[in-house]
């Protein structure tokens, strides 16, 4: 399987780039991005580019992939409606739109967030918006297209946000992470996680086009 990803240098796309190159089944990985990430692997391949509400330029080098794995995202948090529109929709359904047209064949994996307003009606800004990305992105001709809906993720294997405020809150909930994990479970995930059921959605399909954190935190690893 070849994959494309974007956020590779998030907190969750950094998760989910683990999992690619240790999986067998992966034999490469294009990771788009303004800047490359510092990893050096042989099956990672890395796309810089800056403009990303217009990919045309580098349709050549996004045609023939299976799988697309999208992870880029920004807090809303002191953004403008208009500021995170540009960012978490346009940045999403222009790059989703160039892959329609040039891998056609390929499943499309979103992530948004627990609580995304597919209505796009709700009083949650943040929430409005994640919902009309991933009413876009469904409307799209793709092989196949899953929307993530994670809740509290948890970063392992060294990982970190690139948010301040996101690594302070995780800081401060690591030693709650067992209690919280045993009170909710079916609101806490991990960045590994989230990489095995991007991975398996993409092998093997889902019932469900929309996976809320329950459902993701549910799948097991079943091989190449």
């Amino acid at each position: 399987m070849k994959v494309i990803l974007f956020g590779a240098t998030g907190m969750v796309g950094q998760g989910v780039l683990r999992e690619c190159l240790l999986d067998p089944g992966v034999e490469r990985v294009l990771a788009v991005g303004r800047s490359a990430t510092r990893q050096a692997h042989p099956k990672l391949l890395q796309l810089e580019h800056s403009d990303f509400t217009d990919f045309s330029a580098d349709e050549p080098q996004l045609a023939g992939y299976d799988a697309c794995f999208f992870c880029l995202g920004v807090s809303s948090a002191g953004m403008t409606e208009a500021d995170y529109w540009r960012v978490t929709y346009d940045y999403a359904v222009a790059a989703a739109r160039t892959l329609a047209k040039v891998s056609p064949g390929m499943t499309f994996v979103y992530v948004s967030g627990a609580g995304t307003d597919g209505s796009g009606k709700g009083s949650s800004m943040w929430a409005r918006v994640k919902g009309e990305a991933e009413n876009a992105i469904l409307e799209l001709p793709f092989k196949a297209a899953y929307m993530f809906r994670p809740a509290f993720i948890q970063p392992l294997h060294g990982i970190t946000s690139r948010t301040t405020l996101y690594r302070v809150l995780y800081a401060f909930l690591r030693p709650l992470i067992p209690i919280l994990k045993a009170l909710s479970p079916k609101w806490v995930t991990t960045t590994e996680q989230v990489g095995i059921a991007m991975l398996e959605v993409a092998r093997r399909g889902f019932p469900k086009r929309i996976l809320e954190n329950w459902e993701i935190d549910g799948i097991r690893r079943s091989g190449p």
